[in-house]
């Protein structure tokens, strides 16, 4: 018996459009999965031996009753409102610090052993409107958090509820975070629209439309994998530490040291070492402490995609 089949992890968020290739993703690794959502995904989306729990996690102790009754050797927090200004500014704080306080909280006073945590890029400050000036590309944890907005601020505050916790358990509990890229679904590859509306063909074309988040993105699954990773790794990393992950490359047929300038000038000077197919946002952290990087790139993805389809079609 591995290592994987003897742990359970319970995947809050599972139903959504990155929690559903993590739940499969992690199931197919060999872990015991339980997605805990509002709603659950239709029967045949999931492998068979996934259980599904749907419950509302905002309701007073409910968190706590899903952990105790599961039992689970880890836990993934990624259930949140996933979209800046998709609801009221209070709505999306409250709602998404509070299932944190909840999930992080009820996960600590029941002993889970590992806990982790979804955060974002957006706490880097991107996009604002009054400007924004990060130290250096490429961008990477060290760059000073600037959230200019209430899903960026109430995902800072995950990664702070984490530091609290982790400061109180020292070394009982180990805790990460994790701020993933614009996250492409598996079905998105094959044209279905990405998270802000546009197929990632689109996106690719049209380099204002990714522009804004600085091209970034990452392919879910390669999140599932960085998540395995990082569940058996986090007793020989430091505690509570916070990883980017993102693609190796940028989400752009034009190297960003051109794009950068040429979308967003004011930072353009400090894209100059973004040769190539560099990325803004840096996973070196990542691969260096955890050995992992991705596989996947929208050159492999969509040229797959491609393929498929024309297959489809020829039949």
């Amino acid at each position: 018996m591995t290592e994987r089949s003897r742990t359970t992890v319970l995947v809050t968020g599972g139903s959504g459009r990155l929690g559903r290739s993590v739940v499969t993703g992690l199931a197919d690794a060999g872990y015991d999965v339980v997605s805990v959502d509002r709603a659950p995904v239709p029967s045949g989306v999931f492998p068979a031996q996934i259980r599904q729990e749907a419950v509302d996690l905002l309701a007073p102790g409910v968190a706590g009753s899903m952990i105790e009754k599961h039992r689970p050797d880890a836990v993934i927090h990624l259930a949140a409102i996933a979209v800046p200004f998709s609801a009221p500014e209070s709505v999306i704080l409250q709602t998404n610090s509070q299932l944190a306080f909840q999930v992080m909280g009820a996960a600590t006073d029941l002993g889970v052993g590992r806990i982790i945590t979804a955060s974002s890029p957006t706490v880097l400050g991107y996009g604002s409107p009054a400007g924004w000036m990060p130290e250096a590309f490429p961008l990477d944890e060290q760059t000073t958090p600037k959230p200019w907005n209430a899903y960026a601020l109430s995902k800072l505050l995950a990664e702070q509820t984490m530091r609290m916790f982790a400061a109180a358990q020292g070394e009982k509990i180990r805790y990460a975070a994790f701020r993933p890229c614009y996250v492409i679904s598996p079905e998105e590859w094959a044209g279905a629209p990405t998270q802000q509306g546009h197929t990632v063909v689109e996106r690719l074309d049209d380099p204002a439309l990714s522009a804004p988040a600085i091209f970034n993105y990452v392919d879910a699954r390669d999140v599932a994998d960085f998540l395995d990773v990082l569940l058996q790794s986090m007793d020989r990393i430091p505690n509570a530490e916070t990883f980017f992950v993102g693609a190796a490359d940028a989400l752009a047929r034009e190297p960003l040291s051109e794009l950068i300038p040429r979308y967003l000038p004011a930072v353009g000077a400090l894209a100059a070492d973004l040769h190539g197919t560099s990325p803004a946002f840096s996973i070196e952290k990542a691969g260096r402490l955890l050995g992992w990087k991705p596989k996947r790139s929208w050159r492999t993805e969509l040229a797959t995609s491609q393929l498929a389809s024309a297959t489809q079609e020829a039949r």
